[in-house]
């Protein structure tokens, strides 16, 4: 499968396909195709997965675009920032945040995991429910603002806002850390919580945090008397 990725503000990756060869994304992921290019739409995994979907942030039915020609389709992102090619190999898995999965092809598994820890789960920003991509394949992630890519040696310490988080390796380990010093917790502006990633492993963060984006452009609305 050959692609690339097109635009700067809102980018799209547009993937040329051979006969046989196909990508998944969640329902309403596709922004255009050829002829050739046959979509079928189903519960990927089964009703329990498509359920746990869900509470991930993606869709419960997921769509299907193979080729029965050559054919391009294109998948495009849903705000302003970057698309990432990730090779997702069967050796070790890829954690995500929810929200950041856009396409993949056939042999790459998308699956609901959880954080390991219960702090992370209460006071992590994502909630307990996460992502795993497992298998061999590319898969494409979609990014607010830029990519930044990092590889933490063993025992290295990042500590990130969770917004700025894409996903990380099974070999790192993710937990939150409450913020020390009350004054930094009240007015610190960062919140009760930071993210905790320990290598060794590949992590990838992203430059925008949309929730405070948009939280900032709700708190400037104007409001009726």
């Amino acid at each position: 499968m050959e692609y690339r990725i097109l635009g700067n503000t809102v980018p799209v990756v547009e993937a040329a396909l051979q006969p046989g060869e196909s990508l998944y994304t969640q329902s309403g992921g596709m922004a255009w195709k050829t002829e050739g290019i046959e979509m079928s739409t189903n519960a990927r995994g089964g009703v329990l997965k498509g359920l746990g979907r869900m509470f991930s942030g993606e869709s419960l039915f997921m769509a299907t675009y193979t080729a029965t020609r050559p054919g391009v389709v294109a998948f495009a992102s849903t705000v302003p920032g970057s698309i990432l090619p990730l090779n997702v190999s069967s050796a070790s898995g890829f954690t995500i945040q929810k929200g950041s999965f856009l396409c993949a092809q056939q042999s790459v598994n998308l699956e609901v995991t959880f954080t390991r820890k219960m702090s992370s789960g209460f006071f992590g920003g994502e909630g307990f429910i996460l992502q795993r991509l497992s298998g061999r394949g590319m898969a494409f992630l979609e990014v607010d603002g830029d990519v930044v890519e990092r590889t933490l040696a063993p025992g290295e310490t990042l500590y990130v806002d969770t917004g700025n988080v894409v996903g990380f390796e099974d070999t790192v380990n993710f937990e939150a850390e409450m913020v020390r010093g009350l004054e930094n917790i009240f007015f610190g502006g960062e919140g009760l919580f930071l993210t905790k990633l320990t290598g060794p492993g590949k992590i990838i963060l992203q430059t925008q945090n949309f929730g405070d984006f948009t939280g900032k452009i709700f708190s400037r609305m104007p409001s009726r008397n």
